[in-house]
């Protein structure tokens, strides 16, 4: 029974049920004060307890993805996410399925989800996503047509699954296409995690998986490979949300030529050093001082790129980061900045669901389809 599932949620609150009703019915029978009853009570207390918070945690776990298997909770995720040699070529689609709730089934009507694994011919990366096609991409009057790319990044450790789930990226470019905000685009929905349990922070990490790398060549080559997608520059966008909010703003600033537009909802704005992490750097300073993104806009050439960071004035900790890193960009004089600042909204699913619409309509602002 997977961690996430609805069976094992179910089967948990039925369990704190009963524990809770077995409680009151047996209480009168542990009145006494003899060490069995006192036992007895002190354990039913207990078990009732942690049913009550068990459920919770499969909650919370569920409507934010914190986890995505039980491998991936006790920290036993082995699968180093590398793939040599693939002979099904650099993107092999697993299954697909229309868009929920939009009408019709067929792809020209609901558009598809295709969920795939994307293999990195330079750094052997595979990693399982998932791809968005509208419904025009299938319309015979668009067959010629090609279209802007938006890569969407999940947090650590978040899942891609999520994305479409849970944030709703799919249904909300068919509103926002529907109601002439947004033009028709291609998303590549992943986590920012190609090496698991490992937060990589899409650093080339020395000797280790060279995440950014994956993002910046490997990604965009199977696509295109793929796909009929914008091949120029300013056709591909990325965003990301916490760990994978930095991935984008970082991205974007070093790789303009790839990504025309990156977007941070609730970013970090440097790479993290933790037990998640593990040493990224490896002694390498430049490496360190090219993830710290304010450093990078100090010493480095502007990128001309377009990025937007958002943040709320309470309930998020990177308010007065992100206030420090507009003023950054703005000091650069090339490299453009938006921001979306709420007046209040934690590091959660909701806050990025409010920001998502604005956020989608940005970045197609910024994007060709060439």
């Amino acid at each position: 029974m997977g961690l996430t599932s609805n069976k094992l949620l179910a089967l948990a609150i039925l369990f704190a049920v009963l524990l809770f009703v077995g409680t009151v019915w047996l209480w009168p029978r542990l009145g006494r004060r003899n060490w069995r009853a006192v036992s007895g009570r002190v354990g039913l207390l207990l078990a009732t307890q942690l049913a009550l918070f068990a459920c919770v945690g499969i909650a919370v776990n569920q409507a934010f993805g914190f986890y995505a298997s039980w491998a991936d909770l006790l920290g036993t995720e082995t699968d180093q996410g590398v793939v040599v040699n693939h002979a099904s070529g650099p993107v092999q689609v697993l299954s697909t399925s229309e868009v929920h709730g939009m009408g019709g089934s067929l792809p020209t009507t609901a558009g598809q989800i295709q969920q795939v694994g994307i293999v990195g011919r330079t750094t052997h990366i595979t990693s399982p996503a998932y791809v968005y096609l509208p419904p025009e991409y299938f319309q015979p009057r668009y067959r010629t047509r090609t279209f802007p790319v938006v890569v969407v990044l999940s947090g650590y450790p978040g899942t891609a699954r999520a994305l479409v789930d849970k944030l709703h990226y799919p249904r909300t470019v068919q509103h926002l296409v529907r109601d002439g905000k947004m033009r028709p685009t291609i998303l590549v929905m992943l986590r920012p995690t190609v090496a698991p349990p490992r937060d990589t922070e899409c650093v080339d990490v020395p000797h280790g998986p060279q995440t950014e790398t994956f993002f910046a060549r490997d990604l965009p080559d199977a696509v295109r490979a793929h796909y009929r997608v914008a091949v120029k520059q300013g056709g591909w966008g990325i965003v990301g949300d916490s760990t994978g909010g930095y991935c984008a703003l970082k991205l974007a600033v070093h790789h303009p030529g790839v990504y025309g537009a990156g977007a941070g909802l609730s970013p970090s704005y440097k790479a993290p050093l933790d037990a998640t992490t593990g040493d990224l750097f490896q002694g390498d300073r430049n490496l360190e001082n090219r993830a710290d993104l304010w450093w990078f806009l100090k010493h480095e050439p502007a990128p001309d790129t377009s990025l937007l960071v958002t943040s709320s004035k309470v309930g998020e900790t990177n308010y007065k980061a992100t206030l420090k890193f507009i003023r950054s960009v703005e000091a650069t004089k090339l490299t453009r900045i938006s921001s979306i600042i709420l007046d209040s909204g934690g590091h959660n699913f909701n806050t990025w669901r409010r920001e998502i619409p604005a956020t989608l309509q940005w970045i197609s602002g910024r994007l060709s389809d060439r």
